[in-house]
């Protein structure tokens, strides 16, 4: 029998809710429990989900169905991660999506979307960037108070396209992404760690990529009040926001931004490459790790006792209904047709109605 929603539901809305739906089964088959928190984890940042403790679950993408089945970018390693982290249930995502690799915007924020159908609601998104605030040093971890995404403003936008209500309202507001109480769990985190490079506030600018920005790019950024750089991360933030999840969006600095120069003159000594990326990673890793717990065992105690549970995501999702009704699979079989009451009552009316005139017709004749 045909699902009642299989005609109204949108295509765009079912692969959240199927990857979720097979999530949830095997969370339940191997006795894991559901995730309260969800950690997207930057480049070379994956050694954040061996923080996790107690039944460890991995997941390769290739095995969610919806999912792409790897990452391509180095640094990520492309599996899901559930477990306990400072004891709170929490699924860890070790690799993103990007736009640059030619995956569309429902898909970089797949992950998100997920995490909302299993009732997740905190989310940490980490991530490598440059510097574009002069004060910043290599090895700086922001804690991300605004953005600026020009990108997004230009129509690439996870938003775009039909909206669904499940999830949360059309025109969500971002002015209020990046909560504060989260940001200062972070910085008392650090203190009790004495970690001293962590920085309070500060904007993270969403590019595309995947190339590194120019020096003229970089002072536009900057001059519009831009701290870090960075090609993921704030298409996340917004699913995430408008689906009603907190957020913590920690930010390395892994390089400082090239800003100045003899644009008349070559200047090979400064330009920024990946591999600088992930060796500034390694040399920070092991303190991110304890960031990370320390702040998670934080928000534990002190802010998600106070957050209400989200609402529940309907995750049935029947297949689609074949393009050409009547037509015949790979086997040979005919498709089985479906119809509901309401066809057959019009297509009824319509015989019906086509008799009378029938009639009419033959008997002017």
């Amino acid at each position: 029998m045909c699902h009642p929603g299989l005609l109204t539901m949108d295509e765009s809305f079912k692969p959240y809710r199927i990857a979720g739906d097979y999530l949830w089964k095997r969370l339940e088959k191997e006795g894991v429990p559901l995730p309260v928190l969800g950690v997207v984890c930057g480049s070379g940042l994956s050694g954040l989900s061996e923080t996790l403790d107690e039944k460890i679950l991995r997941i390769k993408y290739s095995e969610i169905p919806g999912f792409p089945a790897h990452c391509t970018v180095p640094g990520h390693k492309g599996e899901v991660v559930f477990g306990m982290l400072s004891g709170i249930p929490t699924m860890c995502f070790r690799g993103r999506f990007h736009s640059y690799e030619g995956h569309d915007m429902k898909t970089v924020v797949l992950p998100v979307y997920v995490m909302r159908c299993l009732t997740v609601k905190v989310v940490m998104v980490t991530n490598a960037a440059g510097g574009l605030n002069s004060s910043y040093e290599v090895g700086n971890v922001v804690c991300i108070s605004d953005h600026l995404a020009i990108p997004q403003l230009a129509g690439k936008n996870p938003l775009v396209g039909p909206n669904d209500d499940e999830l949360g309202p059309r025109f969500p507001a971002t002015s209020n992404a990046y909560p504060k109480n989260l940001r200062l769990c972070a910085q008392r985190a650090a203190k009790e760690l004495n970690h001293d490079f962590v920085v309070p506030h500060g904007t993270y600018c969403f590019v595309s990529g995947p190339m590194y920005e120019s020096r003229a790019e970089c002072r536009f950024l900057q001059s519009l009040g831009g701290d870090a750089v960075g090609m993921s991360t704030v298409p996340e933030i917004v699913a995430a926001h408008h689906c009603s999840m907190q957020i913590l969006c920690l930010s390395l600095i892994t390089n400082k931004v090239v800003m100045a120069g003899d644009e008349d003159e070559e200047d090979h000594g400064a330009v920024a490459n990946h591999k600088e990326v992930l060796e500034a990673v390694q040399k920070r890793a092991e303190q991110i790790q304890a960031l990370v717990k320390k702040t998670v065992e934080i928000i534990g105690k002190d802010i998600l006792p106070g957050l209400p549970d989200l609402s529940k995501v309907s995750l049935e999702t029947p297949a689609p209904l074949p393009k050409d009704n009547g037509s015949k699979d790979e086997e040979g079989k005919a498709w089985r047709v479906t119809i509901s009451g309401n066809q057959l009552g019009f297509g009824a009316m319509l015989v019906a109605t086509g008799a009378v005139i029938g009639m009419a017709i033959s008997r002017r004749n």
